[in-house]
């Protein structure tokens, strides 16, 4: 089983680059091989370091959460066709290989947001004491 969590995109002007980030996961190894896009003229997997080169894949282990955050693992979609604002939504195509198998394609409807998810989650639930 492969999974996408939390999945979401900063916003952009038409014409640039932005990033997307999600946790994904998977019960057997797999690797992302390629993203794409309808709203961008090219799409990469980048590592950690912003000097690096796009990455030819993504791998990830068995059980093992890949989490793709600011500073981290995350995809940058190039050449925007359209400006993304605040609560649009960006379609991804993320083609994967799980264990030996085929290519699957797997779907992805991320939110533009300025955070994660999660990190909106914890931060509204501040409780006075």
């Amino acid at each position: 089983v492969f999974a996408v969590n939390q999945p979401w995109v900063t916003p952009a002007s038409a014409g640039q680059s932005t990033e997307a980030y999600m946790n994904l996961s998977s019960s057997e190894t797999a690797v992302v091989l390629r993203v794409q896009s309808d709203v961008a003229g090219d799409a990469s997997l980048r590592g950690p370091t912003a000097a690096e080169n796009p990455l030819a894949a993504l791998p990830l282990a068995a059980r093992a959460p890949r989490l793709l955050a600011p500073g981290g693992y995350r995809i940058v979609l190039h050449k925007l066709a359209r400006s993304l604002a605040l609560g649009d939504r960006v379609a991804l195509v993320l083609t994967v290989r799980i264990g030996k198998g085929a290519l699957q394609e797997i779907a992805v409807n991320a939110e533009v947001r300025l955070r994660s998810p999660y990190d909106d989650e914890v931060g509204e639930h501040h409780h006075a004491h």
